[in-house]
């Protein structure tokens, strides 16, 4: 058993294979992926869908078993004492956990109860949580009337009606539009502040990775390759990004010779019609690319230069932008449904 102080999330090796169904291969969900979170941590998991993040969350959080390997929460081993980590975990699923014909407070109330809150304890906390976000004018509404903004705040806040030590997001801003993706940013970042908790956060939205996580695992094929602060990872990488668009007539093939022969380009990379490219000076390097471009008689939509993004580090370890894999992963899931 993992020892009582240490790492608030620790998972060690781990794997999991899903069943193809069907006669398809077997899917290998995770393979050897391993982490450690310190206590009042942000962490986030950033990767496509299919990355492995939420077999990971379910894992830690006792909804899952791996095939191998090793997972503790606040010290307590998961496949030994599952309910031990369940009384010391929230977790705020994808899909609503509310009930759309009960109110807000009823909905908070009954949660606490279930967690061995007393009435009054509950009903407290319900009130408190209400105001915290921002919901105490509509506690009497039914959830079904929420917006989808004002339902996912009520899905977190049920998360931490017991004032659990570490609170599972999975995914939490999924298919909300950006104006309440914004604001939900902002209440997990007062409640992340307020509540000195433990936060696992999953998300395929490399800006809510950005702004939200002290630290970052990015996970591709169920791996973890790459782990820092979002900026130690972006820093990682010298120089800028020359981001290059080209219209729809041009040749990307020819584009990807052209640039490589640019002495000062590094790390040259095509992902359809947009080309992607290093280089230590960005500003004096973009007109010998276009030069070069144009020399090639390859035409050009747009041409930019930018610090380094978690795009840019995403690339950098999957050979892959983001974009891409995330577009890869859905094609999958479409073809498997």
């Amino acid at each position: 058993m993992a020892p009582a102080t240490g790492p608030a999330l620790a998972a060690a090796h781990l794997v999991k294979t899903y069943s193809g169904g069907r006669g398809k291969p077997a899917v290998r969900a995770l393979d050897d992926l391993g982490f450690e979170v310190e206590a009042g941590t942000v962490f986030g998991l950033l990767g496509p869908n299919g990355a492995g993040k939420s077999t990971t969350m379910k894992i830690l959080s006792t909804l899952a078993s791996p095939d191998s390997g090793a997972a503790y929460v606040a010290g307590i081993d998961v496949a030994r004492h599952p309910s031990r980590v369940r009384r010391v975990i929230g977790f705020v699923a994808q899909k609503p956990v509310s009930d759309p014909s009960d109110t807000g407070a009823e909905n908070l109330v009954l949660a606490g109860r279930l967690q061995g809150l007393s009435g009054r304890e509950a009903t407290a906390r319900a009130r408190e949580l209400l105001e915290r976000f921002g919901l105490t004018d509509h506690a009497g509404r039914q959830v079904k009337s929420y917006s989808g903004g004002m339902a996912r705040k009520l899905d977190v806040a049920i998360g931490l009606m017991h004032r659990p030590e570490v609170l599972f997001l999975d995914e939490p801003t999924t298919g909300l539009d950006p104006e309440a993706r914004a604001e939900l940013w902002l209440e997990l970042e007062r409640m992340t502040a307020d509540e000195q908790l433990t936060v696992l956060l999953t998300t395929h939205y490399l800006d809510e990775a950005d702004r939200l996580a002290d630290r970052l695992a990015i996970v591709d094929h169920g791996r973890v390759v790459a782990g820092g602060t979002p900026e130690e990872l972006k820093n990682g990488l010298r120089g800028d990004a020359i981001i290059v668009e080209l219209r729809g007539d041009a040749d990307p093939t020819a584009a990807l010779a052209a640039l490589d022969r640019v002495d000062a380009l590094r790390e040259i990379g095509g992902d359809g019609r947009t080309l992607r490219a290093r280089a230590d000076s960005g500003a004096a390097t973009l007109p010998l690319a276009l030069a070069a471009l144009e020399a090639a008689g390859v035409a050009v939509a747009s041409a930019t230069v930018a610090r380094p993004s978690l795009d840019d580090v995403y690339l950098r370890h999957t050979g892959r932008t983001f974009t891409r894999a995330q577009e890869s992963a859905e094609s999958v899931l479409e073809s498997a449904s």
